[in-house]
């Protein structure tokens, strides 16, 4: 499959990508550093839409590998090279292993699309959806926006997620 030139890279990419192109969001470069990368990375784990990065020929490798890290090893994403161009390239897999076929000697301007993420199936474990509120709220977060987030995350109504919040904090009181 290949495509005519057209005004974005971001949307040829997408059109060739083989990944959903119903919602994306495009993220640009990704951080130079190592850690800083990763975080970014994290960050957007649990996008659901379909993610698209520039990045440079030299990078190209680590980033994908930082991708396998942050997103896990199967999640599907195309690396498309010097598109609409002489050598245009589309390599389609899972990022694990477009990280060790960008170990070669990969050239040209590159757009990366990755698949956003799946949902699983709903998460319940009540001391696991406490502990992801404190962990929010350890770094700063409010309680509310705190439980929104981790609700949002596991696919649960907020409610839930408050009820096991006021649960453990009820129980750690009579605990005393």
């Amino acid at each position: 499959m290949t495509a005519v030139p057209g005004p974005s890279a971001v949307l040829t990419a997408l059109a060739v990508s083989g990944l959903p192109v119903d919602r994306f969001c495009f993220e640009g470069f990704l951080p130079r550093k190592a850690g800083e990368r990763l975080g970014r990375l994290r960050e957007v784990a649990d996008e659901r839409r379909t993610l698209v990065y520039f990045e440079s020929p030299h990078r190209l490798e680590d980033t994908l590998k930082a991708m396998a890290e942050a997103f896990g090893g199967d999640r599907r994403a195309a690396v498309c090279r010097e598109l609409t161009k002489t050598y245009e390239e589309v390599r389609r897999g899972p990022v694990a292993e477009l990280a060790e076929w960008a170990a070669g000697d990969v050239r040209g301007e590159i757009t990366i699309v990755v698949q956003g993420a799946v949902p699983g199936p709903k998460e319940t474990d009540a001391d696991e959806l406490v502990r992801r509120v404190r962990v929010r709220e350890e770094a700063g977060e409010r309680r509310k926006e705190a439980i929104a987030a981790v609700a949002a995350e596991a696919g649960i109504p907020k409610r839930e997620v408050f009820d096991a919040v006021v649960a453990a904090k009820t129980a750690a009181k009579s605990a005393q």
